[in-house]
């Protein structure tokens, strides 16, 4: 079964650097520090390949685009599971498919492997199953390979419902760490906004973005890159060169998702204050 065949591993490409990401500055510190552990130097000096890490957090706040960075930063392939392609009509080839798969991916190590909302892949596994008990059998599968497997393969599992999480995904063990991706703060929204204008060949120094930062209390980074993409087209349309104010229209017309889901994001913070590691 060749990558990308039966759609259950996904080639990612990642030319994503962990310098176009703002903030999460312990999560990067971690990873740095971890750089060589997965190359052959690394098991001879005597170092234990990590395993990998389970990111949770906001919706937006960046979790998908570390996988992609992680892999750039390591010079890893970086292959995405889609769980949803595992499941078969037919009884036990949903996990056969999954044995297959991580057996492919312990053939194509050291690589980054990507489980993206890793608890909508599971969610039977978490309470009652409507599946037949499915799901559960299939999260039995992975979490057992996580614990036995030797080859250099790095798990970047990422989730934003913590409610729909197995307990047993949580327990100390399974991940290296598990990480907490918040909402940017100030600053940091200073210096995602000042990425997002690089990346549209801008210089970022000529626009205002420490009031960009200021107005947009609440956004997530991917928030930011809407208002900077739609603040270009503002700009294109009216004939102009873009400018801070074409950004800050889209800023203060467009609420975040925090706004709404602030119950929710309240509880996902009180829930990770003693379980995570903040990322930022």
């Amino acid at each position: 079964m060749g990558v990308g065949q039966e759609g259950i591993l996904e080639f990612i490409e990642a030319p994503v650097d962990l310098s176009e990401i703002g903030g999460l500055a312990r999560l990067k510190a971690w990873l740095e520090q971890r750089r060589g552990a997965l190359s052959k130097e690394g098991v001879e000096f005597g170092l234990v390949p990590p395993r990998g890490v389970l990111m949770l957090g906001v919706q937006g706040a960046g979790k998908s685009l570390c996988a992609k960075a992680i892999a750039s930063a390591w010079r890893r392939p970086l292959l995405r599971l889609d769980a949803g392609s595992l499941y078969d009509r037919y009884v036990g080839e949903s996990e056969r498919n999954l044995r297959a798969t991580l057996r492919q991916a312990e053939m194509m190590a050291p690589i980054i492997l990507w489980i993206d909302e890793i608890e909508k892949a599971f969610a039977g596994a978490a309470g009652a199953s409507t599946d037949g008990g499915l799901s559960r059998r299939l999260f039995g599968t992975l979490l057992t390979w996580m614990q036995d497997h030797e080859a250099p393969v790095f798990i970047v599992a990422t989730a934003n419902d913590i409610e729909a999480l197995p307990p047993e995904l949580l327990r100390k063990g399974r991940f290296d760490e598990i990480f907490f991706v918040d909402l940017p703060d100030e600053s940091v929204r200073a210096e995602i906004f000042a990425i997002h204008l690089r990346r549209r060949g801008r210089d970022a120094s000529a626009f205002d973005v420490a009031s960009l930062a200021r107005a947009s209390e609440g956004f997530s980074g991917a928030e930011i890159e809407q208002a900077v993409l739609g603040g270009l087209h503002a700009a294109f349309s009216a004939g102009e060169p873009l400018g801070t104010a074409h950004v800050m229209e889209l800023v203060r017309t467009s609420p975040p998702l925090s706004v709404t889901m602030s119950e929710k994001i309240a509880h996902l913070r009180r829930w990770a204050s003693t379980r995570c590691v903040p990322a930022g």
